[in-house]
């Protein structure tokens, strides 16, 4: 083969690649000239608040923090999990074949160790938000 012909072979992912950056630089780019030239960027103390976490984002690494926003963490990735792995699980269950005891067995140990986070939340109360 022609190396023009191999060249030519990856000209659609240079052009995938291109459009993609054209793009990120677009809606990155685009909203802070116009911020910046319609004077609308004008930062005061509400839009500097923290929003996530509720901590001062320079504080000292030494302060005491609330110990409940983890527990909200380790509760949402239960929960995304658990929808990652079993809605695929689900669909291909039909097309297992012999191997069918194992993987419902393999998914109702999955599933417990689930519900096992998910009580120990419960029990801390990360359910119970002040």
């Amino acid at each position: 083969m022609a190396p023009a012909a191999i060249a030519l072979e990856y000209l659609p992912i240079l052009l995938f690649l291109g459009v993609g950056i054209a793009f990120a630089l677009a809606f990155v780019g685009l909203p802070l000239l116009l911020s910046r030239v319609t004077g609308t960027h004008q930062p005061y103390r509400d839009k500097l608040a923290e929003y996530e976490s509720g901590f001062p984002a320079f504080a000292s690494a030494r302060g005491k923090f609330d110990v409940r926003f983890y527990l909200v963490s380790i509760l949402f990735i239960i929960f995304d999990l658990e929808v990652a792995f079993l809605f695929p699980w689900a669909v291909s269950l039909e097309h297992m074949g012999p191997e069918l005891k194992f993987a419902w067995a393999s998914m109702m140990v999955f599933l417990l160790v689930l519900t096992v986070g998910f009580v120990y939340e419960w029990k801390k109360g990360a359910l119970e938000w002040e």
